[in-house]
């Protein structure tokens, strides 16, 4: 990932680490429409799973993934890629509101199904997609990205899990956004992305839902807002919620698409998880003013303060993880229930909010 970009082609790249051998996994993109599908497979191919068969209706779009995966098949349509019994899941990032239905179909043709967050834009979509993976026993696995391809987080995961700031009581999440130029023209319609809570919002609930142990929360306050972008109405430029877990737990979050031209990366998120017994605080992009590296944790605890740069040092489990569960059958990395959770939560966000003017 370059430094300088917007966010919309974010696609770590780490170590190869398979976990299983060749050919044992084989998987399919399908339906190109954001660059997190770059990601997406970067993280699945590193943990050793065989890209076999890319689809989309638009050939720009194939023809640029070919040039990132050039031994990857051109399948016709999707159902070609169903009717293969090889593929054991499909990976898509297709428009916001068209990945709930996808996600269905790609289940129902018993395949397990891994899309770009937001995982849906409506809560009717989120129960059907309960429902079908309850009666199909496939996976809706969500690419939660600001977590799960950012070694920070994953590092502040399990120092969490160790008890190293004790009980989380509170998490404070911070998501700009750099807008940039070129975004396709489903991005600015509300129909169609489902509004800035239900979209980049969802990774902040996810994380929340991950720091405290939280299995629920209700929605105490949201707001969103359209302050600089008039041309495009149905966008909304920024957004902030409040949740209480149900374990008491509190959460803030902001998300916004202000992040200025001088920012040496699309976003300075930041994160910081506030425990009984201490804090951490996430640098995930950048350290501003000091280094333009990413991945910082910074843990105060009751032996004192630590810095701690953790890039390069983590890896990213949760790829190989997924592909272990869809072999295996089992939830290691992301319950089923936790990402459905973590949808819901954003879609009731969005709902609630109310329009600053």
């Amino acid at each position: 990932m370059s430094q300088k970009s917007d966010g919309m082609n974010y696609a770590p790249q780490g170590k190869p680490s398979p976990v299983v051998r060749p050919g044992e996994f084989v998987f399919a993109a399908a339906h190109l429409d954001h660059g997190h599908i770059y990601g997406q497979c970067n993280g699945l191919t590193e943990a050793g799973g065989e890209l076999k068969w890319v689809y989309d209706a638009d050939p720009k779009k194939v023809e640029a993934f070919r040039a990132k995966y050039p031994q990857v098949q051109v399948a016709r349509s999707l159902d070609e890629i169903l009717a293969d019994p090889a593929v054991k899941l499909v990976a898509a990032a297709a428009v916001p509101n068209l990945r709930g239905p996808l996600g269905c179909r790609v289940m129902e043709a018993g395949k397990d199904y891994f899309t770009d967050k937001t995982p849906f834009t409506q809560l009717s979509q989120l129960e059907e997609a309960r429902a079908v993976a309850a009666r199909t026993g496939r996976k809706y696995a969500v690419y939660f990205s600001e977590r799960l391809h950012v070694e920070s987080a994953m590092y502040a995961t399990d120092l969490v899990q160790q008890g190293a700031i004790g009980r989380v009581i509170q998490v404070i999440g911070l998501g700009p956004h750099r807008l940039g130029t070129g975004r396709p023209d489903w991005f600015f319609k509300k129909e169609q992305y489902g509004g800035i809570l239900c979209d980049i919002g969802s990774h902040q609930f996810e994380q929340f839902l991950t720091f405290t142990g939280a299995t629920d929360a209700t929605v105490t306050n949201a707001a969103v807002a359209n302050y600089a972008h008039p041309e495009t109405p149905e966008f909304e430029d920024f957004g902030e919620a409040s949740l209480v877990g149900n374990n008491g737990a509190s959460n803030y979050i902001r998300v916004d698409w202000f992040t200025p031209a001088g920012l040496s990366t699309w976003g300075d998120g930041r994160m910081t998880i506030l425990g009984t017994h201490g804090y951490i605080e996430l640098r995930k992009y950048v350290d501003v003013g000091r280094e333009k590296t990413g991945n910082h944790v910074y843990l105060v605890d009751e032996k004192g303060e630590h810095h701690l740069h953790v890039e390069g040092q983590v890896g990213f489990r949760f790829f190989g993880e997924l592909i272990l569960d869809c072999l295996n059958r089992t939830e290691k990395a992301m319950t089923q229930a936790h990402a459905f959770k973590a949808a819901e939560l954003c879609l009731k966000a969005q709902a609630a909010a109310r329009k600053i003017a």
